[in-house]
């Protein structure tokens, strides 16, 4: 009795230490979330109006650029998958990688190679557990993204999608020979299926050199909608899907929204070529989408953390109520016996 009382007690002080472990984490969790909000709200309408902008731009542009038109028969598709680097944040993880692991059945169904881009620890130790190839992977900042993180997803990805998948990604010093013995004016002729002659102006990172490369590009993340509300997406990046602006197009037979869709149907005079245009907006464009996607996948990161640590500490607490119940049973059952045992043996002496 009294070492399961002792084994009671000790099981309540780890039981406490671990309530103050995670109200600790959730504490840190719920502070960065509010750093976290700010950022997407402040990053998510830049990257919202670039694509709204090269959306309309590329309608009035007409433009073979590989950004705007899908390419025929594409047989390889570049995936990016952005998980978190640590653990202990309930199932967030384990949604983005069962929707990456969606994708990729549908892109193989519909006769596509999947290429794998990984950002995270968690994500990273998933797909090399499974023996899974992965072309690119990047630790160490899912908390707390910046920018310079997201170039180098992005301009990876970028070198591959320029090359197509018939091709590998060529190493700097050969592109830099092609640009400037080219000139910016080459590349407008047969370019259609892409190639990275074809943007003498994108240098392609070392880390890049040699990959295959792909004829589109995924992104599977977890938007941040509010505290309570976050939601695994998976969204196609490139080439840009043109038809997205073609509902809001079909609310001009409404008298409401009559000035958006004037700014819609906008004339554009491009200066200097839409191609040397798209060349130059391409890599600007698959920077900012990856970066509000890491801001997003980072809030929602900190929510699901807050939440998990939450969960925990009042398991905990429940815990150590029902421990130090059984702690108060099981001493009173000791009183109890200490008891019957004095008066039994003062019975004795009695007699």
């Amino acid at each position: 009795m009294a070492a399961s009382l002792r084994v009671l007690r000790r099981r309540i002080r780890s039981t406490k230490n671990i309530a103050q472990i995670t109200k600790a984490m959730e504490m840190v969790a719920a502070s960065r979330i509010v750093k976290a909000q700010a950022r997407v709200h402040a990053a998510r309408p830049y990257s919202d109006e670039f694509t709204h902008v090269l959306t309309t731009a590329a309608k009035a542009g007409a433009s073979d650029h590989p950004l705007l038109v899908p390419r025929e028969e594409p047989g390889r598709t570049g995936v990016l998958v952005v998980t978190s680097d640590r653990g202990l944040c309930g199932g967030y993880n384990a949604n983005v990688l069962r929707e990456a692991e969606r994708l990729m059945r549908e892109l193989n169904s519909a006769g596509k190679e999947p290429q794998l881009f990984v950002i995270g620890g968690k994500g990273t130790a998933y797909f090399r557990f499974r023996k899974r190839a992965v072309a690119g992977q990047w630790t160490g900042f899912s908390e707390v993204p910046d920018y310079p993180n997201a170039t180098r997803a992005a301009d990876t990805m970028t070198a591959c999608f320029l090359a197509g998948s018939a091709e590998t990604v060529q190493g700097e010093s050969e592109d830099e020979q092609q640009g400037s013995g080219g000139g910016s004016g080459d590349g407008s002729g047969e370019g259609g299926e892409g190639g990275s002659s074809r943007s003498s102006s994108f240098v392609p990172p070392q880390e890049a050199e040699g990959l295959d490369g792909v004829d589109e590009l995924h992104v599977v993340y977890t938007a941040f909608n509010s505290l309570a509300s976050q939601r695994v997406t998976s969204s196609q990046i490139a080439p840009l899907e043109l038809e997205e602006d073609d509902e809001s197009s079909d609310g001009e037979s409404d008298g409401s929204g009559s000035g958006d869709s004037q700014e819609r149907q906008a004339e554009y005079e491009f200066e200097p070529e839409p191609e040397v245009l798209f060349d130059r907006l391409m890599p600007k464009y698959l920077r900012a989408r990856v970066f509000a996607a890491l801001l997003d996948a980072a809030a929602s990161e900190s929510a699901a953390r807050q939440r998990a640590m939450k969960a925990a500490t009042d398991n905990a607490n429940d815990l150590v109520d029902n421990l130090t119940r059984e702690a108060n049973q099981a001493r009173q059952a000791q009183i109890t016996q200490e008891i019957s045992e004095i008066v039994g043996g003062a019975n004795a002496l009695a007699e």
